[in-house]
C-alpha cells in the first residue's frame, strides 16, 4: 500500500490545496483533496484489465470551491431536505438556508465540501487510511452546538473504499452524513456518456415518496410493479417513462430506498450497479436505514475533468444516509445527535469484475 501527496493548486483565500492518492496492491486507486475532502478520483480495472476513473469531478480547484453538484462530497450536517429549512428541536425552532425550492438541501448555502480540513494519514500493509476532520461552529449552517467530526476514508487490499464518519456535539443537534460520488462503471469511466444501460440492484422493497418539490410524504410505498422496483438487476433506463406508486412518471431517479433491516442492524450489503461491456460491479455496504438513487438528472456542468461535459444521466450517486426530513418527520428514524453522544456509521464501495 502507498500513500502519495501532490499539490494541487490554490483556493481563493490562498490555502494550498493537496491532493492525496492511495494506492492498493492490485492497482487500484483513489484520491481526495483537502479542500471539502472530497473524493477527486477512482481508478479501477475492467474485465480486460484496463484501469479508468469511474467518479465524476473536476481537474483543477476553483470548480471544487462552489462544486454545486457535489461531485465526491461528503455532505452534512445534515444531508438531503429539510421541509420549510426550518425544524424544531427542544422547543426551539431552527431555520435554515432555503436553497431547494423551499427546502434546505445538503446543509444549504455552506456546504462542508466548501471547506478546508485538517489531515492525517497512515499507511498499513493491506491498507491506507486518511483523515479529514474540522469543527463546524456553533450556528453554522443555522445549526446548534459546536460539531467535531470527520470523515476516515480506508483503501483496502480487497479493492473496497471505506467511508467512516464521526461526530460529537456539545448541544443537540440533527444530523445525517453522506457522500455523493457520482459514479459511471461504463467504457471510458467518467467519460462515458451516460449510465442508462449500467444495471442496479437495491435491497429494498419500499421507498419513500415525496411530493412535487421532493420532500418525503412520511408514507412507505412498495416498489414492486413500480419504475422503482430494482430488487432484481435492472437497467436504469428500463424504468424512464414508467409510473411510480402514485402513477407519476419518472423522468430521473432521485429517490430514498428503505433499505432492507434498519438502523441498528449494522453492516449489510444494500445494492449493486455492474456495467456488462466492462464487467464493472460495485457493490454498497452501510448501516445506515436508507439510500438516495440519484442519477444526475437534468446536469449540464462543462469542464469537468479532462474537458468532459457532464450531461443528464452521467453519473449515478448511492448516498447512504438516514430519511431524507426525518427530523420534521414522524416515524422516520431518529436524526438528533444528543450532547456528549458519538455518532459513528460506515458505508463501503467494494470493486469487482465478473
Amino acid at each position: 500500500m502507498s500513500i502519495t501527496k501532490s499539490r494541487f493548486g490554490v483556493d481563493k483565500a490562498g490555502n494550498e490545496v493537496t491532493k492525496y492518492t492511495l494506492k492498493n496492491k492490485n492497482g487500484m486507486e483513489v484520491s481526495f483533496i483537502d479542500l471539502g475532502a472530497v473524493i477527486t478520483d477512482i481508478i479501477v480495472p475492467g474485465r480486460d484489465g484496463v484501469f479508468e476513473d469511474i467518479a465524476l469531478g473536476y481537474s483543477e480547484t476553483a470548480p471544487y470551491e462552489v462544486n454545486k453538484p457535489s461531485f465526491g462530497a461528503p455532505i452534512g450536517r445534515y444531508a438531503n431536505r429539510v421541509s420549510d429549512a426550518k425544524f424544531v428541536l427542544n422547543g426551539k425552532e431552527y431555520k435554515l438556508d432555503q436553497n431547494d425550492e423551499t427546502n434546505c438541501l445538503h446543509g444549504g448555502n455552506l456546504r462542508y465540501n466548501c471547506c478546508m480540513y485538517d489531515v492525517v494519514y497512515e499507511e498499513f500493509e493491506e491498507e491506507d487510511k486518511i483523515i479529514f476532520s474540522r469543527r463546524s461552529p456553533d450556528g453554522e449552517q443555522g445549526l446548534p452546538g459546536n460539531l467535531d467530526y470527520s470523515v476516515t476514508y480506508i483503501l483496502d487490499d480487497d479493492d473496497e473504499l471505506i467511508i467512516g464518519y464521526k461526530a460529537e456535539c456539545d448541544q443537540d443537534t440533527i444530523i445525517n452524513f453522506t457522500n455523493h460520488t457520482y459514479f459511471n462503471l461504463g467504457k471510458g469511466g467518467h467519460k462515458c456518456p451516460d449510465v442508462l444501460d449500467q444495471e442496479v440492484q437495491i435491497e429494498a422493497d419500499c421507498y419513500t415518496p415525496v411530493n412535487d418539490i421532493l420532500v418525503p410524504t412520511g408514507e412507505l410505498k412498495e416498489l414492486a410493479g413500480t419504475a422503482l422496483d430494482f430488487r432484481e438487476f435492472k437497467k436504469l433506463r428500463d424504468g424512464i417513462g414508467k409510473e411510480d406508486a402514485y402513477g407519476n412518471v419518472v423522468t430521473g431517479y432521485d429517490y430514498n430506498f428503505v433499505l432492507r433491516n434498519g438502523a441498528g442492524d449494522g453492516m449489510r450489503k444494500v445494492a449493486q450497479f455492474r456495467d456488462n461491456s466492462t464487467g464493472r460491479i460495485m457493490e454498497v455496504f452501510t448501516d445506515q436505514p436508507g439510500m438516495q438513487l440519484y442519477t444526475a438528472n437534468d446536469l449540464d456542468i462543462a469542464g469537468g475533468k479532462d474537458g468532459v461535459h457532464y450531461g443528464n444521466f452521467c453519473g449515478a450517486c448511492f448516498e447512504t444516509q438516514n430519511f431524507p426530513n426525518a427530523i420534521n418527520t414522524e416515524g422516520f428514524p431518529n436524526a438528533v445527535l444528543k450532547a456528549g453522544e458519538q455518532f459513528k456509521s460506515i458505508t463501503v464501495y467494494r470493486f469487482k469484475t465478473f
